[in-house]
Formats: structure tokens, sequence, C-alpha cells
């Protein structure tokens, strides 16, 4: 294994100039400074919560250095002072982030979003398009679960190997050079014992890709020493065996280096990125004896579970306090220069704290004073000092008020004057209603792209059949719809296991790889999580991935990182990267416990930001494909198993036609009972209804085509006009999609309104299906099961028609 081990006098080989040298010194004083003034500003209750950057310093510096344009980071909340150096950050913006400031010229990352440290750049335009990023130093959009930033660097470097492997793909040059980028991954000791690091470095090992990971080693999780960590309290020791045999064979290159030993950490960093951008071998660099001198966070003290001795060993390995002797004994400075040095870095994020927190508190004061003017009018006109007068003094007087006291000190005087009507009442009311839309712009926005192409916007092209249009197996109309759309737009791959060579489990790939190549279809192991990382790391990187999650069940290995980075990246970021990822998988009706999924329930709650289809046939699903490999929104398909041998008739526009999303659809007409339902059960709701024809009961059947986004134009509440009485009806657990179907429908569109019978829900039984069909059968809705909660509801509005059957 290389190493960069120091001896206990630093290295002296760099080739950086004095000033270049004293130039990181003064960086790393400033954002230890930054640290310590972020954790008082916290105690004086001016934030909320602070996490910083202190003790990894230099090996930050050192990292920016081998940092180029056109590179990626996915790191985590440590950061400040990578950022800084390498030129994405100002002091005045990490202290805005700290007292969230929701602006995002103040806050570029996050928009006050997301809690201090948690980096990421603006790729995106105003307009929501993607800026030249192969010209920028990027960083993607942080998350605080720990191991998350894993998945997505994986994508983040496979998006370089497609880029140089990938001819095609030469042309989008805002996005590569020549697959040049290298992908940087940091991480804290403690987090590598997750499975996502483990996970994410075997498939950056099998891979070949240009991943440079750093591990900031300071020996504990929190309070949690090594010993409990990691075996033989190493990641590197127990990560050996990915070190390649040598040049040319797989594996990783590693590294270790002390982390304050600062010319080791150039070297070091120097040799690791090029070998990274040029050979595209994954790297890992293990940074060991980090300190962290104020402890974990503002949450508690170090010194309760760190003995005197450690506490000694960090202040005398400080890498700061190290680097300054290196600095004085190789001749680069001297003392006094040394001393002017932390003192103006000290003065500068001085400078920057007490300008990001004016550009912060101002507005809201000048908005406090101007609601306070409001109040007081409020007062003087309905004679109601008494009650009203100590709302006003207590805002007035609020030394560090925030935008919550100034809304809530307004609705709970218009609440005392509601019964009175006065000239400043109304104008109290209309500083409302501006404040909540302002608010709602600075904190709720963004959910979902606001450009050009969102879902949206995408027009709407009907499939088009021709008058002799061949019946062919469902699978053949998404292998079609595949095959256009890989040779419209070059930027669209598809991985996951069996998706290559077989053409996936259900055949809608078959023969894609062998047309198209093995870079645009291709395999991949058994790794969920990571499929998914590999897909949203490539689509912050303007490529278009299909992500395959075999079965639905298995969506579990995936959800978390779904949920927690792409699904709210828009939001977290307001607007300001984007990955439109397409996970592609398969669930309902098939055989036993874990290959007859439906939670949705689970699925609804986790991917918020994201969208769900959820087609009852092939040909529906290809028209959601072909919608969304226009859109630059994130989504995930879930096909009907059951459904990839049953006839449909092919489109001749195959590619082409485009489905909106948010429209049911109404598949039969009826004038008692709607049933609403989707997927593999709208086949089954069609049986039923047609026997419930046969007894004198007409069922209009309506699937609503996708859950997120959600009938758009309330057409269940048309059709619920039209019969009083609705059914809600899927395969999920009771209270799942059939209750948020039914809260969609009553809390959202009013359809209670027009109910003459009490709203229904079929689910399936609260445990999963069993082997079997009879297995299926008794555990999920059949259509006897539809038919007699139709005609149950019936017979309670006509008993006489409608006699009871059992």
């Amino acid at each position: 294994m290389p190493t960069a081990e120091s001896a206990d006098l630093m290295a002296t080989a760099t080739t950086l100039s004095k000033e270049e040298l004293l130039q990181d010194y003064r960086l790393g004083w400033e954002s230890r400074h930054a640290s310590l003034a972020g954790r008082k500003e916290v105690f004086m209750g001016k934030a909320k919560f602070g996490i910083f950057g202190d003790g990894k310093e230099l090996p930050q510096l050192a990292m920016a250095r081998a940092f180029q344009p056109g590179d990626w980071r996915s790191g985590y909340y440590r950061d400040q002072t990578f950022m800084v150096a390498a030129g994405e950050l100002t002091w005045q913006q990490y202290f805005a982030q700290l007292y969230a400031h929701p602006d995002a010229e103040a806050e570029p990352a996050t928009a006050g979003r997301a809690m201090n440290g948690h980096f990421a750049t603006r790729i995106l335009d105003e307009d929501g398009s993607f800026k030249n990023l192969a010209q920028s130093k990027n960083s993607s959009a942080d998350i605080s679960p720990t191991a998350g930033q894993m998945p997505r660097l994986v994508g983040l470097a496979y998006a370089s190997k497609l880029y140089r492997q990938n001819p095609e793909l030469h042309q989008f040059d805002q996005f590569s050079v020549n697959g040049n980028e290298v992908a940087f991954g940091t991480i804290g000791n403690a987090s590598t014992s997750e499975g996502m690091f483990f996970e994410a470095l075997n498939a950056a090992g099998v891979l070949q890709i240009p991943m440079l990971m750093s591990v900031w080693d300071d020996h504990y999780g929190i309070s949690v020493p090594a010993e409990y960590q990691t075996t033989k309290q190493s990641i590197s020791a127990i990560l050996a065996g990915l070190q390649r045999d040598g040049e040319g064979e797989q594996g990783f290159e590693i590294f270790v280096v002390k982390g304050w030993d600062y010319a080791a950490l150039i070297d070091t960093y120097q040799r690791a990125a090029e070998l990274c951008r040029t050979q595209h071998v994954p790297v890992l660099i293990h940074v060991t004896e980090v300190t962290q001198p104020q402890g974990h966070s503002t949450s508690g003290s170090h010194e309760r579970y760190k003995s005197k001795d450690r506490l000694s060993w960090e202040e005398e390995h400080d890498c700061l306090r190290k680097m300054r002797g290196w600095l004085l004994a190789e001749g680069h400075a001297s003392e006094d220069e040394l001393a002017q040095i932390e003192n103006e870095a000290r003065e500068t994020v001085k400078v920057a704290r007490t300008a990001a927190w004016g550009e912060f508190f101002s507005p809201i004061k000048q908005e406090r004073d101007e609601v306070v003017v409001l109040l007081n009018k409020l007062v003087a006109e309905t004679g109601s000092e008494n009650s009203l007068h100590e709302l006003v003094e207590h805002l007035e007087h609020n030394p560090t008020p925030i935008r919550a006291d100034l809304v809530r000190t307004t609705r709970r005087a218009l609440r005392q004057v509601r019964s009175q009507r006065s000239a400043a009442r109304r104008e109290l009311q209309n500083w409302l209603e501006q404040a909540l839309a302002e608010n709602a712009d600075r904190y709720n926005s963004y959910l979902f792209s606001q450009s050009e192409e969102a879902i949206g916007n995408i027009e709407e092209v009907k499939p088009v059949f021709a008058t002799d249009a061949p019946q062919v197996d469902g699978r053949e109309v998404l292998q079609a719809c595949f095959d256009a759309n890989f040779q419209r737009d070059p930027r669209i791959f598809a991985i996951g296991e069996d998706v290559g060579r077989i053409g996936d489990v259900n055949q809608a790939f078959a023969g894609l790889q062998d047309k198209f190549g093995e870079l645009r279809v291709t395999d991949t192991g058994i790794r969920e999580c990571t499929i998914v990382g590999q897909g949203i790391g490539a689509a912050l990187r303007g490529l278009r991935p299909i992500t395959e999650i075999q079965y639905l069940d298995y969506l579990l290995y995936a959800i978390q990182i779904l949920s927690d980075d792409v699904a709210c990246l828009q939001y977290r970021t307001k607007g300001g990267q984007k990955a439109p990822l397409i996970v592609r998988t398969r669930g309902h009706r098939l055989e036993g416990i874990w290959h007859s999924g439906s939670p949705i329930q689970m699925i609804l709650g986790a991917i918020r930001g994201m969208h769900l289809c959820v087609p009852r046939d092939m040909t529906q699903a290809a028209g959601f494909y072909n919608t969304l490999l226009r859109s630059d929104e994130p989504a995930i398909v879930i096909e009907c198993l059951n459904g990839y041998r049953l006839k449909e008739r092919i489109p001749s526009n195959v590619g082409e036609f485009t489905l909106p999303l948010g429209m049911p659809e109404v598949l039969r007409e009826g004038s008692d009972v709607t049933v609403v339902t989707y997927g593999s059960m709208c086949r089954i709701v069609l049986d039923a209804a047609k026997q419930l024809a046969e007894v004198g009961i007409s069922v209009e059947v309506l699937d609503v085509q996708t859950l997120l986004p959600f009938d758009l134009e309330h057409v269940i509440t048309d059709s619920i006009r039209k019969t009083n009485r609705v059914i809600f009806a899927d395969e999920d657990v009771p209270g799942g999609a059939t209750a948020y179907m039914l809260q969609q429908v009553l809390d959202n569109q009013d359809a209670y309104r027009y109910l003459d019978s009490a709203p229904r829900c079929l689910a399936a039984q609260a445990h999963r299906p069993p082997y079997g069909s009879d297995g299926d059968y008794f555990s999920k809705p059949s259509a006897e099961d539809v038919f007699d909660t139709v005609y149950t509801l019936m017979q309670e509005t006509d008993p006489q028609q409608f006699p009871a059957i059992y």
C-alpha cells in the first residue's frame, strides 16, 4: 500500500511559493476563526445549531489545490475550508447559512433551507438550465445522513467514464472535457461504518472510475471512539484488499497521510488526483491523526468523553499549530509575519460575520417596524388598546425578532378584532397576505422544477394506432419505446441488475445492448442503493439515466437515498441543482412476500419532490417514459409485473407520444358508483364492473395513472358529482394509498359535498401476500371483493333492489 506517512518533523519538499504557502495558512486560520465564531453565535441565540470543520483545515487546503474546473465534490458538513479555498464559498456566505438567510443571493447553497455546513454550488441558470459545468468548480448539494454522499459520488465519477468512452457524448462539452473530471468525496472516519460507504467503494472498484475518496479520521464518531467503529481501528487497513496489483489492474490506489503534515498532504493529493484524472483509477486517501478542537457540534462538549491525555494530544497535534512550526522551521515566514496573518484572519472573519448578520437581520427589522406601525394604527382605530397593546409592545421591543414573530403577532391581532371593520384592519390583512406569499417563496418553493422542461410544460402527444397495428406482448411496446428514445438522445443510458446482456428479466431491453453498446445498456451488481446513486450523480452532470430496481419490494434498499437526496434536491437548493433521474421498477401482483410489492404508502411519504407513475399497461408506461425523458424532473415508474406478456397494440409513434401526469383516465363510464384505482387493480376492477352490470349496477372506473401528481383537474370529483358514491381500491396496506387518495379527493377537491354515501376504501390485507395463487387471492383485493364492496354500498341505498347476498 503506498503511503505518505511522515516523520515527527514535517517533510520540506513542496513546489508552492511563499505567497501560496502563506495564503493557505491565512485561509486555514480564517476557517478556524469562523468555526470558533460560529459556535459563539449559536450560544448567543443568533443561530439554532452549529457543526464546524475545525481541525480539518490542512487536508482540505491540500485537496483544494488538486481540485480543477470541471471537478465535482460530494462531501459532508465539515468541508468549509475546502469550499472557501476552492473559491466556491465566502465567509459572509458561510455565516449567512448559519443564520438561515432565505435569499439565494446571500446564501447560494441552500437559501437558508439546510443547516450550516451543507454546501452546494448553483449549477443552474435562473431559467433552470445547466450552466457550463466543465468550466466551473462544482459541489453537489450536501445531505446530513452519514455516508449519504457516497451513492451520488459514484454517479458523479461514472459520468466522467461515460463522457470519455462514449464518442456520442463528446459534443456535450458544457458538461465534460473528455471525461477528465475527478469526483472528490469526503467523509468522517466513523461514517465509513455505514453500508453505503462499502457498497460505493466496491462499485467504484468494479467500474474503475475517477473517484477520489478522502476519509478525515479524528478517531471518534461523536462520542464513540474508533475501537467501536472500525475493525483494526483503520479504514485503510481493512480496505487493503482493494489495492490494485499494478498499473492497468483493477482496484484502488490507497494512500495514508497524517492530517497535520501539510507538505505530505500537498504531495499526496497532487499525485492522487493526477492518477485519478488520467487513468480513471479510484483512490482512497486515509487522512489520519486529525483533530476536532471544538468537538462534534454545539450540542455538547468533547471534554465529556475524551480523556485528558487525548485532549492534550489533540492540542499538540493541531494541524494549524503544526503548520506554523513547519513554516518557521523551514524559513518560509517569521513569527511576526505569522502573528499578523493570524490577527488579520480573525478580523476578516469578524467583518464577514458582521456583514452577514446585518444583511440577514436588517430586512426583518424593517418588516417588523412596518408591521408595528400598522398594528399601532389598528390599536388607535379599534379602541382595543388594552388587549392589542401588549402584543404590539412585545413585538416592538423584541431585540431579535424572526419573521414568524411578525406573522404570529399579526394573526393574533386580527383574531382579536375579527368582528370589527376598519381601514387599519384591511391594511394589516393586506400586509399579512403579502407576507405569507413572500414566505411561501422563501420556504415552500421549488419542490419541483420551474424551468421550461418542467413536467407541466411537456406537450401532450396522443398515441397513434394504425388500422393494422399488431397485437404484441406488452414488453415489446416498452422495448420499442426505449429503442426510439436511445436513438433520439445519446445522453440516455440504462443500468441495473440483468438489464444488459439478457435485456432485463422481463425483456424490455432485449437486444438493445447489442444495438447501442455496453455503455448505454449496462449490467450492474446487486446494489440497489448505488444503482440509484449512480443515476443521481450522472443526472447532475447532464446525462439522462434510467436506473432499474428489479422488483418494487427491493426499492427499500434505495428509498433512503431517493428520499434524502434526489427527492429534495431542487427544494434544498431552491432551484440551484437538479437531477432528472428515472427509476424504473415493477410490482403489484405476482407471487409471494417479496415479489408482489405495493408499498405505495411508504413511497408516497418518502419521495415528495419526485413523481410517481403507476401505469396499468406497458403502452401507458411508454407514454410516461417519453414524457419524463423530455422533462428535467425525477420520477419512479412502477410497471405491472403481470403485464409483460399481455397483448397490446403498439402505437406507430411509440417513441414520440407523451402522457400528461396528474390526469386520471375514465376506463368505463357509469352512473351509480365511482371506483378509483390504478396499476394491476384496473383489470380486476373492470372485471368486477362487468359483473356488477349484470345485476343492474353501473360502475364508473377511473385509473389515476399517477399518484404524484394526483388528479390536477379534479376528474374524480367530476365523476363523484355524477355517481354520488366513491370507492378507492388498490393493493397497498389498509390506510395506505387508498387513504391518500381519499384525502386528496375529500380535502383538496371538496368532493364530500356530492356524496350520498360514506366513501369506502378497499385495500389488501395488512400482511404481505404469501406464495401461490391462493395466497394472492386471499391477501389482495379480488374481483369478488370489489363486487361485494360496491354491492354493499348500493344495498345501503336500496335494500329492496339489492338484497343481501350472504
